[in-house]
């Protein structure tokens, strides 16, 4: 296929897709020797991760590049994201073995020294609105967990998890389900009891009764944060 109908294939597939809105949040792709780039600010993480999936099974193409960012629920400059997520990880349970390094003004900052048994380190850098995470953790759990305190910061626009897992771990869906029920619990918007979860293939579905729209949307957006997730199904229902 050439070049010019590769394109045309993607934009297709991205307009066959509802959760994507070119003509509010247009993307930009550029196509060269396999390789398509997608920029460009969508909607929402479920609209970015869609994308990338829909855009990536297109024939020809061999590799994306991820520049989509999403829409932030408010503007903040990158110290203040970076503030926000540091405060986020010093004050979260799981992570208090773990040194904290930050970087958003030109300079590594060490926010916290873990103790003499460290669980590992996080490194978190903010450029732009988009975090890119960094260093160590003890279980694929927490690297999840990390990833979504990132993301639940207003002003972020996107979050690349390169948490390296110490000793490594095999993931799998069960691995997505234990961190997606602790995220959860931890949501202080959602009644974790009254939702069930499960994942085949790394494809989330959410099951149960919340209180109104709201809680079922970021109930949804929980699960779509999680590091490794390629979609969810949202058959949770509204209690009338």
């Amino acid at each position: 296929m050439s070049y010019a109908g590769i394109l045309k294939e993607v934009g297709a597939a991205l307009e066959r897709e509802p959760r994507i809105n070119l003509h509010d949040t247009p993307i930009a792709m550029e196509f060269d020797d396999g390789a398509l780039t997608l920029a460009g600010e969508v909607a929402d993480i479920a609209a970015k991760k869609l994308a990338l999936e829909v855009a990536a099974a297109v024939p020809g193409v061999t590799g994306i590049v991820d520049r989509l960012r999403v829409e932030p629920a408010e503007r903040m400059e990158d110290g203040v994201i970076c503030d926000h997520i540091r405060d986020a990880l010093l004050q979260e349970p799981a992570l208090l073995n773990c040194s904290i390094r930050t970087r958003a003004r030109e300079r590594w900052e060490t926010v916290r020294e873990a103790p003499l048994d460290p669980a590992g380190i996080i490194e978190v850098e903010v450029g732009e609105g988009g975090v890119t995470l960094n260093g160590q953790v003890g279980s694929l759990s927490h690297k999840r967990l990390a990833g979504v305190l990132a993301w639940w910061v207003p002003g972020s626009r996107d979050v690349v998890n390169g948490l390296e897992i110490v000793p490594p771990e095999e993931d799998n869906d069960d691995e997505v389900i234990d961190a997606l029920r602790l995220v959860l619990e931890k949501d202080p918007f959602v009644n974790a009891a009254q939702i069930r979860t499960s994942c085949r293939n790394y494809t989330v579905t959410l099951d149960g009764l919340v209180a109104n729209e709201q809680e079922r949307q970021v109930a949804e957006s929980d699960a779509w944060y999680l590091f490794r997730v390629d979609r969810v199904v949202n058959s949770l229902e509204v209690a009338e």
